[in-house]
């Protein structure tokens, strides 16, 4: 079948330098925010990606002109709360919670029936987290269970509230910063860390938001219906998708790689601390600032002195993405390792810790559960013989990846359904790791 690859052998050592895709969490986070700014904004090296090409079509869908040029886009924003939505207009959010949660939050202000709808997977994910501060504001919102589709209406008399998102999610707290940009007054919340590109880049544009650090918590104060001038960004490389090559590299024999300008905001770099404390040979070099974010060149080599962690659940939401990756390596590493508090795994495309579950013991890992808590008991001498499937995962990208590394470097005859999957965040991810020498049918 053409939606299925096929991998007989391990990759052989290689020693090459990648970039890789444009981070998609920016990417999506420029066209939103400048949809709503007043005049033209220019986007550059922008991820063409399933996700990002759906989060065109819906602010295109909603009044807002988007021209693409030879090297960028142009997106002719029309302020705040000035969206043109016609009564009963449907937005298709495709496979993307990002965009789905966050548009929620900019629509606020648009006092039309919206529907929003999205594909299989995306519409088994939870969104009362959303709900329940937005309508806080205002918004008028039905939906069955608390899940796609999504009947909503804004209006123009939102009211600014107070909340705590405790669960170090960053679409819920883009969210509710979109919908206090559509608000008079000031909205406060009080956040679970989680990655913060959006007020780094709200800060840029010096729109008046104030942040305050406290221990585990970001205090958060917006000024609403500021305006938003519009600006140029040039999109860095997205940490997840490096993070399957420098896993790649890991495990592979006698191999370096540099992977170049990769986005490494310390609320993304999760996976980098939890791999170089368990022995991964991971240095970061070319740091440089921009626009709020740092960005560097990673370079790997082959490691094969693994050893177990015990992994602290504060660093969960900086590699919430990264987990899988984690996990195989966990698998060839000495001892014990230990995960906690991983329930909103299972809140992703797919319930990723549930499969991660089954993935190990297809491997022959001996794992441990106790409700969200995990642990992995390590095989560094772990070498696969046999014949694998990988099948029903609700054609979650990360899955898939995932897979084709543990095919490339764990040994085996590999068939992995769906390759079609990479198209929502990394289409080019095939192409580019056989260019390092992967044989993949």
């Amino acid at each position: 079948m053409k939606n299925q690859v096929y991998i007989k052998n391990t990759i052989k050592p290689f020693n090459g330098k990648i970039f890789v895709s444009s981070d998609k969490s920016i990417s999506i986070r420029c066209i939103l925010l400048s949809s709503i700014a007043v005049g033209k904004s220019k986007i550059f090296n922008l991820l063409e990606s399933e996700d990002v090409l759906n989060a065109i079509k819906v602010v295109k869908k909603i009044g807002v002109k988007i021209i693409k040029k030879k090297n960028h886009i142009e997106i002719l924003g029309v302020g705040i709360n000035g969206f043109d939505a016609k009564k009963n207009t449907i937005l298709n959010a495709g496979n993307s919670g990002t965009l789905a949660r966050c548009i929620l939050g900019l629509c606020s202000g648009i006092n039309n029936q919206i529907k929003l709808v999205g594909d299989k997977s995306l519409s088994r994910r939870d969104f009362k987290r959303v709900i329940k501060p937005l309508n806080s504001f205002g918004v008028n919102i039905k939906s069955k269970a608390g899940m796609l589709p999504i009947i909503f209406e804004g209006t123009n008399f939102l009211t600014p509230i107070k909340f705590i998102e405790n669960k170090g999610s960053a679409q819920i707290k883009t969210s509710i910063i979109f919908s206090a940009i559509n608000t008079p007054g000031i909205t406060e919340i009080k956040s679970k860390k989680s990655r913060n590109h959006t007020e780094l880049l709200l800060k840029h544009l010096n729109y008046p938001i104030k942040i305050k650090k406290i221990k585990d918590y970001d205090i958060i104060k917006i000024q609403g219906l500021s305006q938003l001038n519009p600006f140029e960004y040039k999109i860095p490389g997205d940490i997840s998708s490096a993070s399957f090559f420098i896993v790649l590299t890991l495990l592979s024999k006698r191999s370096k790689l540099l992977i170049k300008d990769v986005n490494i905001n310390p609320s993304r770099t999760g996976i980098l601390k939890i791999l170089k404390e368990m022995n991964g040979n991971i240095n970061i070099v070319n740091k440089k600032y921009y626009k709020g974010e740092i960005i560097g060149d990673i370079k790997i080599k082959s490691t094969n002195n693994f050893k177990g962690i015990n992994c602290s659940s504060k660093i969960n939401s900086s590699a919430i993405d990264e987990f899988l990756l984690i996990f195989l390596v966990a698998a060839k590493a000495k001892g014990v390792s230990k995960f906690e508090k991983l329930d909103e795994l299972n809140k992703k495309e797919s319930p990723r810790l549930n499969i991660a579950i089954k993935f190990l013991k297809m491997l022959g890992i001996k794992v441990l559960r106790n409700k969200d808590n995990i642990k992995i008991y390590g095989n560094p001498k772990l070498k696969l013989k046999g014949k694998y499937q990988i099948k029903n995962f609700l054609k979650d990208h990360r899955v898939f990846m995932m897979s084709v590394v543990a095919g490339l470097t764990l040994g085996g005859e590999w068939k992995i359904n769906d390759s079609d999957s990479i198209e929502t965040s990394f289409p080019q991810f095939l192409s580019k790791i056989k260019r390092l020498g992967a044989k993949i049918i």
